[in-house]
């Protein structure tokens, strides 16, 4: 975060709000830091202020300075969610970075095949009308071609109205679990799908254990951020357990959803008394492991996808030349 510069370069907290708020470039932005900056001249906490604009501001935020505030250590806070934002924008570009080879190849795949039968083998038609046997294989292409140039619309609708259904279905706590069970413990994607929501959580809890919020309330932030309905429900256990005065490395562990070695990792922070800093190499490490699946997954769909579309062509060279020996052998 800029401010966090401005007050590490010595300049006060209300000059530096001040000078956020007259930027120009931003005037949405600008018109937040004005309210900020207005709140804590009249003698309010920023904090406080930051939580009347919920939709600008995240929860961890709000928790870190207001934990700042109150112990004295804005300007370390500020530093430190600076570097926590900057760490979770790389790895999402990391992510997203990864996965846009493989929906180009979906998107091309889907192209090419839409092309080969809505118009090329649409032209080879009227050539086998004239014969009264045609094998398995060209019959296949030709439905296929009958089905994409005559409902091509209507499929296109009806994948959109399946997609809606589906995002509505998604809304349903039972339709979210079973999708969330299905896609965590997958063979190839579940791996990953763990490991992002451990990454996620253990960087955030230990990036607030680490600015001087209650272990409870950051957990409880925390929570939020795994994007997993499994975990939240393994960290809600680990709420009851932490607060009943046990360990949190136990109820993790019983969750299936944090490998041997994390919860090691968090087993020592926890004896050594540096769990902040634990969770926040567990991130690091995580997040490296993360870059080594997304490699692995994308080596994996790629081959996948060309030998996909490879067996589909196959398919259609046969289709279309099988006919064209027997005309052959005819003549």
């Amino acid at each position: 975060m800029q401010i966090g510069d401005l007050l590490h370069a010595g300049v006060p907290l209300m000059r530096s709000l001040k000078l956020l708020a007259g930027r120009k470039s931003q005037p949405q932005i600008a018109s937040v830091y004005r309210e900020l900056a207005e709140a804590v001249s009249d003698g309010g906490e920023l904090a406080e202020a930051m939580s009347r604009r919920p939709e600008a501001f995240p929860r961890i935020h709000i928790a870190m300075v207001r934990a700042g505030e109150k112990g004295g250590f804005l300007e370390g806070v500020f530093s430190r969610l600076g570097a926590f934002v900057l760490a979770q924008a790389e790895l999402r570009g990391r992510i997203v970075g990864s996965l846009i080879y493989p929906a180009l190849l979906v998107l091309f795949g889907v192209i090419i095949l839409g092309v080969v039968f809505g118009v090329f083998v649409p032209m080879f038609k009227p050539v086998f009308e004239r014969m009264a046997q045609l094998p398995f294989a060209t019959r296949l292409v030709l439905g296929a071609s009958d089905l994409v140039s005559g409902y091509g619309l209507y499929l296109l609708i009806l994948a959109v109205g399946l997609a809606f259904a589906g995002w509505r279905m998604s809304k349903r706590a039972d339709v979210r679990r079973r999708a969330t069970e299905f896609m965590t413990f997958a063979p190839i994607c579940g791996p990953l799908v763990r490991a992002l929501a451990a990454a996620r959580f253990c960087r955030l809890l230990g990036t607030m254990l680490e600015n001087g919020v209650p272990m409870l309330h950051a957990m409880t932030i925390s929570k939020e951020a795994a994007g997993n309905l499994l975990m939240e429900e393994a960290i809600d256990r680990a709420i009851e357990a932490v607060r009943s005065g046990e360990a949190l490395a136990p109820p993790l562990a019983s969750s299936g959803l944090f490998g041997d070695d994390i919860v090691e990792m968090i087993t020592v922070g926890e004896s050594a008394n540096n769990l902040e800093k634990v969770l926040l190499t567990v991130a690091e490490t995580i997040e490296k492991r993360i870059d080594r699946l997304l490699g692995i997954v994308v080596r994996l769909i790629e081959p996948l996808m060309l030998m996909a579309i490879a067996g589909v062509v196959v398919v259609v060279a046969m289709g279309l030349l099988l006919p064209m020996t027997q005309l052959g052998a005819e003549g």
